[in-house]
Order: C-alpha cells, then sequence, then structure tokens
C-alpha cells in the first residue's frame, strides 16, 4: 500500500512539472514572438536610415501621419529614425537582458533534471 501511495505522489509530482513545463514553452514561444517583432522594426528603421543616406540635401521628405503626407525636413527625418533605431535597440536590449536572466532556461534545466530523477526512482 505504502508504494502506490508513492507512486501516486510521483505521478503527481510528474504531472506538476509537466504543467510547468508546458508554462515555460508558452513562454519561450512568446518570448520569441517578441524578440521577432523587434528584429523586424529594427531591419525596417537601418533600412529607411540607409534610404535616407542615399538622398541628396534638397530632397524632399515627406512623414505620413495620419492619412496626410507632411513634408519633413531631410536632418530632422534622419533624427527621427536614429531616435527610433537607440530605442528599438534599447528595447530589443532590455528584453534579451531580462529573458536571459530571467529563470525560464534555468527552470527548464532544473525540471528536465528532477524528471531524471524521478524515472531512476522508478528504474
Amino acid at each position: 500500500m505504502g508504494s502506490s501511495a508513492a507512486l501516486r505522489e510521483l505521478q503527481r509530482e510528474l504531472e506538476n512539472k509537466a504543467n510547468d513545463l508546458s508554462k515555460l514553452q508558452k513562454d519561450i514561444a512568446k518570448n520569441h514572438q517578441v524578440r521577432k517583432k523587434y528584429t523586424i522594426q529594427l531591419g525596417e528603421n537601418e533600412l529607411v536610415l540607409k534610404e535616407l543616406g542615399l538622398l541628396n540635401e534638397g530632397a524632399n521628405v515627406y512623414k505620413l501621419i495620419g492619412p496626410v503626407l507632411v513634408n519633413q525636413d531631410l536632418a530632422e527625418a534622419n533624427a527621427n529614425v536614429r531616435k527610433r533605431i537607440d530605442y528599438i535597440s534599447a528595447e530589443f536590449y532590455a528584453f534579451d537582458t531580462c529573458t536571459l536572466s530571467g529563470s525560464a532556461l534555468m527552470q527548464l534545466s532544473k525540471i528536465w533534471k528532477k524528471s531524471k530523477i524521478a524515472k531512476k526512482r522508478r528504474s
């Protein structure tokens, strides 16, 4: 009778760990989507900066504000794009730092180790 209680306890523990693993997998997928978004935004803004660099000083640059195209100074457009790149880069860095320092990977490895220990106990 004691072994069936121990077996139920191990099964409950394994189910809890499986739930934890599922939550971590969802977090990892969410983090991947956020990282992908920042990567795309950064790439687009760097491309815009390159294109602005190809323009002559007197070139007309327009900014879309709502449904209206507004004429913008080339230097101002360059400054705005650089600010966006700096902001996105800072957000990207903060996200990576938070993700890496967050213990998602550490928790995953702990769960993996504990599941190996549980398998050894059953053997």
